[in-house]
């Protein structure tokens, strides 16, 4: 009680010296506080927008909250939701994902060896693979993609005009020479007909690599992949419409190398990019 009487009585020696009202001054006060609290939502407001537009526009609080501190920003996720409504920021609305395999055929198929076990503890211990359809006003593409299961890192893949054996085979030999011919590694893909090929099994046997497969008809055993798919469906391909395979060739490519690998946080690596992530395991 006796320091808050000191302390009024201070604020009114000041006031009186200074010729001005109690009201004033504790308004002066005030604005000092707000003043700086805006200040600080200027900065932050700008730093959302930057990563929403480098995110191509895709990223929600979470991932955006989870950006502003890796930069060394301490802020939490409803204060970004805040700014995020008052500057009308807002990720953009993805579609559903259908994906389908042809997996009537009569070739031997692989036991499954994951039983959707998709913790790794290293890279090139486990890649995924699978295939997925873009569509385009000249015709149908389709991507054949290779993925290392431990950071989500795409290292091989394949784009053509064409279902046969060589898609995925052309993505598989690309993966092998980027990661320098791994040992000891399973590569697990669906009962798709091109990965039971002959041709397909005779590649991994060349390169000791042991065959995985999902249980016929199950997503789930390739969980991994099938996000990435549908990350790529409604975070490009959904979001615009391609007049010729080339125009979509290269929004994929670039999607991949300039976005996806290097830029796009992942919430299953801590919020890390694949190459991020890789790059962390190299110094631990």
């Amino acid at each position: 009680m006796m320091e808050q009487l000191a302390s009024a009585h201070r604020v009114q020696r000041m006031c009186h010296a200074f010729e001005v009202s109690r009201s004033g001054y504790y308004k002066y006060l005030n604005q000092g506080k707000n003043g700086k609290r805006n200040k600080e939502n200027n900065i932050l407001s700008a730093e959302i927008l930057n990563i929403w537009v480098t995110s191509r526009r895709i990223y929600g609080s979470p991932r955006i909250t989870a950006a502003l501190r890796n930069e060394g920003y301490s802020v939490n996720k409803k204060r970004v939701e805040r700014l995020m409504k008052i500057n009308d920021i807002k990720a953009r609305r993805k579609r559903k994902y259908h994906n389908t395999t042809n997996s009537r055929h009569n070739k031997p198929v692989a036991e499954n060896l994951l039983m959707r076990n998709f913790v790794v503890d290293k890279p090139n211990k486990i890649w995924l693979g699978d295939i997925t359809y873009l569509k385009t006003k000249e015709g149908p593409l389709f991507l054949a993609m290779v993925l290392d299961l431990y950071s989500r890192m795409p290292i091989g893949y394949n784009i053509q005009n064409h279902l046969r054996t060589p898609l995925v085979l052309d993505a598989m030999q690309k993966a092998i020479v980027k990661r320098g011919e791994p040992t000891e590694l399973i590569f697990h893909s669906d009962q798709g007909i091109q990965y039971a090929s002959e041709e397909f099994k005779q590649m991994l046997s060349k390169y000791g690599v042991t065959q995985s497969m999902s249980r016929k008809g199950n997503c789930y055993d390739n969980a991994p992949m099938e996000s990435f798919f549908h990350t790529l469906k409604t975070e490009l391909i959904y979001l615009q419409n391609f007049n010729t395979r080339k125009e979509a060739e290269f929004a994929v490519v670039n999607y991949i190398e300039e976005f996806y690998i290097s830029i796009r946080l992942h919430s299953s690596l801590n919020y890390k990019s694949p190459k991020e992530f890789e790059l962390l395991t190299l110094l631990t």
